[in-house]
C-alpha cells in the first residue's frame, strides 16, 4: 500500500484484556494496524494469539481496553452496516433457499424488489450458483454453502469484509476454489478485506499484505508486502519466490512464537 493510499481501518495502540473466572487475560497489547481502501490484509499468527479478537474489535462486537479503532476516520463504538463478517462456521439460514439467503439482507434494508432481485442474480452468477438458486443449504456441499456465505456478505454491500478463517473447514481443493472465488468477486467489486487465517500460503495468495502476530498477548511482529499479482493462478504457490516468502513468514512466526520482541522491538528500530 502506497503512502498516498487513504486508510480505511486504523488500530491505534489497541489493547484488549478479557476478565475471566481465572483472572484477566491479555489478548492484545499495543497493536497498531492500518488497512487501505480496497486492500486485502491477511493476519497470521499462532493459535489463540488474538487474531479473531482483532476482527471482533473492528466489527464492533468488542470494545478495546485501551487505544482506539477507526473506520473512515471515525472511532468504532459498535457494529455497523459498513462491516460484514464471514465466519469459519456456515451461517446460512437452513430454512431459506440459496436465493432467499442472498436476498435476506437487501430485503431487511428495504431495497426495492426489482433492485434486490438484480443484486441476487448478479451474485449467483458471480459465484457460480445460478442453477442452485432454489435449493436449500442441506442440499449443498460445504464449498457451495461457503459460496452462499460469501455472496450473502457481498449482497449487503458492506464497505469492509471481515473474514475469520472462512475456508478453514474445507478440504484443500475446495479451499483453493474458494480463494479464487473471493479474488474474482474482489476484482469485480472491490472491498476492503481483513482476512484471518492459519494458512500461510492462503495469506500470500489472497492478500496484498500479510501481518504476522506474536503469541498472546498479540502484537505485530512484522508485515510482508506481497509482490505477486492477483492473477487467479494457483500455480504461483509452487514458484520459488512464493515459497521464499512463505519461509520468511515461517521464520518470523518462529522468532516470535513466545510473544517476545514484536512491536516493542520494531518501534525501537
Amino acid at each position: 500500500m502506497s503512502a498516498e493510499t487513504p486508510h480505511k481501518i486504523r488500530l491505534e495502540d489497541v489493547s484488549k484484556v478479557f476478565e475471566t473466572p481465572q483472572g484477566p487475560v491479555e489478548a492484545l497489547r499495543r497493536t497498531n494496524l492500518q488497512v487501505g481502501v480496497n486492500e486485502i490484509v491477511c493476519i497470521v499468527g499462532p493459535s489463540g494469539c488474538g487474531k479473531s479478537t482483532i476482527l471482533n474489535l473492528i466489527a464492533g462486537f468488542f470494545m478495546p481496553t485501551s487505544g482506539q479503532i477507526l473506520v473512515n476516520d471515525r472511532v468504532v463504538f459498535g457494529p455497523g452496516a459498513d462491516r460484514a463478517v464471514v465466519f469459519q462456521q456456515d451461517s446460512v439460514f437452513p430454512w431459506l433457499t440459496v436465493a432467499r439467503n442472498l436476498e435476506y439482507g437487501p430485503r431487511a434494508r428495504g431495497i426495492p424488489v426489482k433492485e434486490r432481485k438484480a443484486i441476487v442474480a448478479n451474485l449467483l452468477r458471480a459465484v457460480g450458483l445460478e442453477e442452485y438458486a432454489k435449493l436449500y443449504p442441506r442440499q449443498l456441499s460445504g464449498g457451495m454453502k461457503k459460496r452462499v456465505d460469501l455472496a450473502r456478505a457481498y449482497a449487503n454491500k458492506p464497505e469492509i469484509l471481515l473474514m475469520d478463517e472462512p475456508f478453514g473447514a474445507l478440504d484443500v481443493m475446495t479451499k483453493e476454489k474458494m480463494q479464487l472465488e473471493l479474488l474474482r468477486l474482489w476484482q469485480q467489486d472491490a472491498r476492503t478485506v481483513v482476512f484471518v487465517t492459519h494458512d500461510i500460503e492462503e495469506a500470500l495468495f489472497v492478500g496484498h499484505r500479510v501481518m504476522v502476530m506474536t503469541a498472546r498477548p498479540a502484537r505485530v511482529a512484522g508485515e510482508i508486502a506481497v509482490p505477486f499479482e492477483k492473477a487467479l493462478d494457483p500455480h504461483i504457490k509452487t514458484s520459488p519466490d512464493f515459497q521464499r516468502f512463505r519461509q520468511d513468514i515461517m521464520d518470523m512466526l518462529s522468532l516470535h512464537e513466545n510473544g517476545n520482541g514484536a512491536q516493542d522491538d520494531l518501534n525501537d528500530c
